[in-house]
């Protein structure tokens, strides 16, 4: 749409307020509000904002910064009865010349996309976001308490959180986000909501809208969302697993020659399992970028803990499931829905890119149960594990060339200096368990 078109859809809806969003350094939203009146205005890039005040962005003596809305991104938001109807409108972020922003985390998913079409290919991609829903108190205070003794795959009254996710299904819908399907995942609590294939910015704008629109969701409903990848030591964790494609001409590059067989991959196709499997540990930092991420990471629930492809086994950090329609997927098991998705998916798409450009050959594909193998046996199947804490993947990182130009300079340093300082944090509490173990020592 013409910024003329919108600016009448948004009258026409009745639309009351207008939400300008962007994301920081850590995937977290931003917005600011205002009346419809100065949509037109907002339109042409004008808004500043105070860029010093937003983490990973600019140093105080940097300030203005500028919001420049993506047209294609309106959209009307779900309303209350009774409330004002407000849209909203996802930014890339500007400098004051008017120049992108290094640190735009959304121009950098930009760049990533046009290397990919520099080479002929265009990204399309799938997520299955993964979140748990919890009981509120009466103040409205989280807690992890969950009435829900739903399973994989059970449905309401078993089920508690089912009714609130259909409507976040719905919610999306309205918003003009396909949404393939709606589960109840494997722990107790926890649901998936899989969204459909589209090319990797629209995607990235969509895990970022579901996240908010979960979160408002499940509190209509008096509970609480989470996107924290592992709330219990005992249950599976959440993860955001991204499903990929690259096509040529509209036509899947990684679909084998005819008589091959039908879960395996064209050349280019394991060349680019070859990049991811040759970068995850230095993307780990991105797609994982929590403490809590690496209590996920684990042997023994689902999810992936080594460097390794398969086209079975569950636990394996790259899959290439057999699909009749539409040739092989690719799909990354690791990355869990904490993560700042335009980085997380700058970093999928040039790992893969880089495995093309240098063939890499990934080794036939460990259907084994890799835990259960000695580190030995596992050295010599050339099987690394994933990083285990927060501190070695920012060494991880550090060490890959590639991904750190995936995310460019200023994001690399600062997403560095956070993390380092979220790790520091942590190392110098002292939990629970340790008192448990050694109080009585």
């Amino acid at each position: 749409m013409s910024k003329r078109d919108i600016v009448k859809r948004a009258k026409e809806a009745g639309v009351r307020l207008v939400r300008l969003q962007f994301n920081d350094i850590h995937g977290v939203t931003k917005n600011v509000a205002l009346p419809v009146g100065e949509l037109e205005a907002a339109l042409e890039g004008s808004l500043a904002f105070d860029g010093s005040c937003i983490e990973g962005f600019v140093r105080h003596e940097e300030t203005d910064m500028y919001l420049a809305p993506d047209p294609a991104t309106f959209a009307v938001l779900p309303s209350v009865a009774g409330a004002p109807i407000e849209a909203r409108l996802l930014c890339d972020v500007r400098n004051i010349d008017g120049t992108p922003f290094e640190g735009c985390t959304r121009t950098t998913l930009r760049r990533a996309i046009e290397d990919a079409r520099r080479e002929g290919f265009a990204p399309r991609v799938a997520a299955e976001l993964e979140f748990f829903l919890f009981e509120a108190t009466a103040d409205n205070v989280p807690t992890t308490e969950t009435r829900d003794r739903g399973s994989y795959f059970d449905l309401s009254p078993i089920d508690r959180g089912d009714a609130a996710r259909n409507d976040m299904a719905l919610a999306l819908e309205e918003m003009g986000i396909h949404v393939e399907a709606t589960h109840h995942e494997v722990s107790r609590g926890q649901h998936e909501i899989d969204l459909g294939t589209a090319d990797a910015l629209a995607l990235a704008d969509a895990i970022a809208t579901a996240r908010v629109v979960v979160k408002t969701v499940a509190a209509r409903h008096r509970l609480h969302a989470t996107f924290m990848p592992k709330p219990f030591a005992d249950q599976d964790g959440s993860g955001l697993h991204i499903l990929q494609q690259l096509r040529r001409a509209d036509v899947n590059v990684f679909t084998p020659a005819p008589g091959a067989d039908r879960a395996a991959l064209s050349e280019e196709g394991l060349a680019y399992v070859g990049g991811l499997l040759a970068h995850a540990r230095g993307f780990t930092l991105v797609t994982n970028p929590t403490v809590n991420s690496y209590k996920r990471l684990v042997p023994g629930y689902d999810a992936p803990a080594y460097v390794q492809w398969a086209q079975r086994a569950k636990s394996a950090l790259v899959r290439v499931p057999e699909h009749a329609a539409g040739g092989p997927i690719v799909e990354l098991r690791s990355p869990d829905p904490s993560c700042n998705p335009y980085l997380a998916l700058a970093c999928i798409i040039r790992a893969g890119l880089d495995g093309i450009r240098r063939k890499l050959v990934p080794g036939d594909p460990v259907e084994l149960a890799v835990a259960a193998l000695s580190d030995d046996e596992r050295s010599a199947m050339g099987i690394d594990p994933l990083p285990r804490s927060l501190d070695e993947a920012v060494a991880a990182l550090d060490a890959d060339p590639v991904m750190r130009s995936a995310i460019g300079d200023h994001s690399y340093h600062r997403l560095r200096e956070a993390k380092l300082a979220e790790w520091e944090a942590y190392r110098l509490q002292v939990h629970p368990w340790e008192r448990e173990a050694y109080l009585d020592l």
